[in-house]
């Protein structure tokens, strides 16, 4: 089978996602994409200069049995100037994050036009992909709300054929390749890992507030913190290199090799975020060996198996002061309590997840529903 794979934002996790899939998969997968730059121009304009770089590949490869889309492509648009060649083909739409979600979760304002062009791909979409259950609940308890807000001619009696449509679909994670990193031997005292994103929406505020306070307590660790910055003025980090600076493994952003050595020496990775729909860079610490704590929320319950629910995850910012002083007192009896965590995280690895993907899309294109691959592990 022949798919065409969308993906307008080919950097971060989305490119590991593209080209992980595209290199693990039993079809022909070809990936048209534009680099990861200019988010709100890729949802805005990429659908027009895909279409084109489609067209080609169409031209050279023959027309796909199934097109898988990215959530940062507008997809009645791509599929209006692609209508040369996409005929009746089924378009599948992959959600790593929906606007209307997002907002729920951080309070942010609404853009009325992202949250539009994402309800309109679900609408133009044959079928609809989401990384995890709490995503698909979080959006679809979101979107009563957006559809409410127009003066006439409303979605709202749309919403009711669009559910069925949306299954889950977790992302696929080289958990192999982030496994060599744990080989790397370290003597120093527990470096605390902070592995997300720069951003507001992962409060990071947070986490440099129980470090400051385990340091002024006096207790030894170190930190690292890895991920892209987001933002021109990333205040809390700027400060937390002048505070922690004998402390700081690391900061900034760091090539796949290095980032997965970083892996393999950590012993604690801590997330503080309030919005997170899967959680790539938590699954890849995990797996590499590091000792996890994660708010009992957002995805992170689907993720983590139930079994170690009550060891790595935590109620309240309190909570989890208490939980890190414990895990750097008592770290061998912290890896201990997680003993068989890193291991669980196989069932994301592509090796399990692109036949998943495969069979899925399979079924796509023959018209017919594909059923939830559950992100959830007893």
């Amino acid at each position: 089978m022949r798919v065409l794979l969308v993906e307008p934002w080919l950097t971060g996790s989305h490119q590991a996602w593209a080209e992980g899939y595209a290199a693990r998969s039993g079809h022909e997968v070809h990936v048209v994409s534009h680099p990861g730059a200019y988010w709100r121009w890729r949802l805005r304009g990429g659908a027009v200069t895909l279409s084109e770089q489609a067209a080609a590949v169409v031209a050279e490869h023959g027309r796909p049995d199934v097109v898988l889309a990215s959530s940062m492509l507008d997809v009645p648009a791509f599929c209006g100037h692609a209508r040369a060649w996409i005929g009746a083909t089924p378009v599948a739409l992959y959600l790593h994050e929906t606007q209307p979600a997002r907002v729920a979760l951080t309070g942010e304002p609404l853009d009325d036009d992202i949250a539009y062009r994402n309800w309109a791909s679900m609408l133009a979409a044959d079928h609809i992909f989401v990384n995890s259950a709490f995503h698909r609940s979080a959006l679809f308890d979101a979107l009563p709300e957006l559809l409410e807000r127009p003066p006439d001619h409303r979605h709202d009696h749309l919403l009711d054929a669009v559910t069925p449509r949306c299954t889950v679909l977790p992302v696929g994670v080289d958990v192999g390749a982030v496994r060599v990193g744990r080989d790397v031997v370290d003597d120093g005292p527990p470096i605390v890992l902070w592995s997300h994103r720069w951003d507001h929406d992962k409060a990071p505020d947070l986490f440099f507030r129980a470090l400051r306070r385990l340091d002024h307590e006096g207790l030894a660790f170190r930190v690292a913190l890895a991920g892209a910055n987001a933002r021109a003025d990333p205040r809390e980090f700027i400060e937390a290199e002048e505070r922690f600076g004998p402390r700081l493994v690391h900061a900034g952003h760091l090539p796949r090799p290095d980032y997965v050595e970083l892996l393999g020496r950590s012993a604690v990775v801590v997330s503080t975020a309030v919005h997170e729909f899967f959680g790539v860079a938590m699954v890849e610490a995990m797996a590499a060996g590091a000792v996890p704590l994660l708010p009992r929320s957002l995805s992170y319950p689907e993720v983590v198996p139930a079994g170690y629910h009550d060891v790595v995850l935590y109620d309240a910012y309190g909570d989890m002061v208490r939980r890190l002083r414990d895990v750097l007192e008592d770290l061998d009896g912290a890896r201990v309590a997680v003993e068989g965590l890193a291991a669980s995280m196989d069932r994301f690895d592509w090796a399990v997840l692109a036949p998943a993907y495969d069979a899925a899309l399979e079924e796509v294109a023959a018209g017919r529903p594909p059923a939830d691959v559950p992100v959830a592990a007893c």
